[in-house]
């Protein structure tokens, strides 16, 4: 066993030329390695339907299977707490963590995006977000809110969607302690085609190759699937965590749009169908590691609640 840069190497327990193992050596060769986010995705995936409370030591034997060593798993929940992602609670020298109520807030519209399929409504009602007149660096916050939700920017300053209402767009920014001084909605635009709009609030180009490349990584994996639900269920765990933690970094860039509104080659939809696929796969084998690994400060965690059964429905 090697280290680098805190970064614990195991000997493969797999073949190298298993896609299990590929992609879990692709994952560790990236850098900067960002230890945070993959723990932010076991909590958003794994342990919020588990009512969102791990024990410390569970969370470090669960990164270990990441080849993520115990030092870099305490750094980077202090980190993340300090962040006001995670809650901390210690009972004598023992400690567990959560989702605080600032990061609750935060991953709920990841997890909506996520998990949801493509929308189905026509994209004719626009609603528009005019940010107020800041410096761009006051204006960021915003800015990253409004991304997060999807909107695209058409203008310096201006946001769009074509799938939202005003009323749900302010209930969004309210639920991120943000607001925009000007929202409206319009049901005709002159002068730019609806899809020529599209193109220009998002690099459609830029995130098809994103999506391409997931479907290069992982379909080896969905070719794989027959193994992966009965070898260790240790591996479904890491696979399905690797496998939302890389879509994640995708799909929240994605607009969200209907499909009239994007070229007929998009790549998105292909993404969707194979991470659809693979996930429901191995999500069991995944909670089975689970049950049998982590826990609470008071016991076992919980079984998933019914929010799980409505992730990744089929059209």
């Amino acid at each position: 066993m090697c280290h680098n840069n805190g970064v614990t190497f195991p000997a493969p327990p797999l073949p190298d030329d298993h896609p299990a193992e590929q992609l879990l050596t692709a994952f560790q060769q990236r850098r900067p390695l960002r230890v945070g986010s993959l723990i932010i995705t076991i909590f958003g995936d794994a342990l919020t339907p588990r009512g969102g409370v791990i024990a410390l030591g569970s969370l470090i034997r669960l990164v270990e299977r990441f080849g993520i060593d115990e030092r870099w798993v305490r750094t980077s929940v202090g980190r993340l707490a300090d962040d006001h992602w995670l809650d901390a609670r210690r009972v004598g020298r023992r400690a567990e963590y959560a989702l605080s109520e600032s990061g609750r807030t935060r991953f709920a519209e990841a997890t909506r995006r996520i998990y949801a399929g493509p929308p189905t409504v026509e994209g004719d009602h626009w609603t528009f977000v005019a940010l107020p007149p800041a410096s761009r660096g006051d204006r960021q916050p915003l800015r990253e809110v409004l991304r997060l939700g999807g909107f695209g920017e058409i203008n310096e300053g201006l946001y769009a969607h074509p799938c939202v209402t005003p009323e749900e767009t302010q209930a969004y920014l309210a639920d991120h302690h943000s607001s925009a001084p000007l929202i409206f909605q319009s049901h005709r635009i002159t002068g730019l085609d609806p899809a020529e709009l599209v193109t220009r609030a998002w690099d459609l180009l830029a995130l098809g190759q994103r999506y391409r490349q997931f479907c290069d990584q992982f379909t080896p994996i969905a070719d794989a699937l027959p193994r992966l639900r009965t070898e260790d269920p240790a591996l479904a765990f890491v696979v399905r965590t690797l496998l939302i933690h890389e879509y994640r970094r995708i799909h929240l860039r994605d607009p969200m749009v209907p499909a009239s509104l994007l070229p007929a080659d998009y790549p998105g939809h292909a993404a969707y169908d194979l991470c659809r696929e693979i996930y429901h796969a191995l999500f069991w084998p995944a909670e089975g590691y689970l049950d049998a690994t982590a826990e609470r400060l008071d016991g076992s965690l919980p079984s998933p609640d019914e929010t799980v059964r409505r992730r990744f429905p089929v059209l």
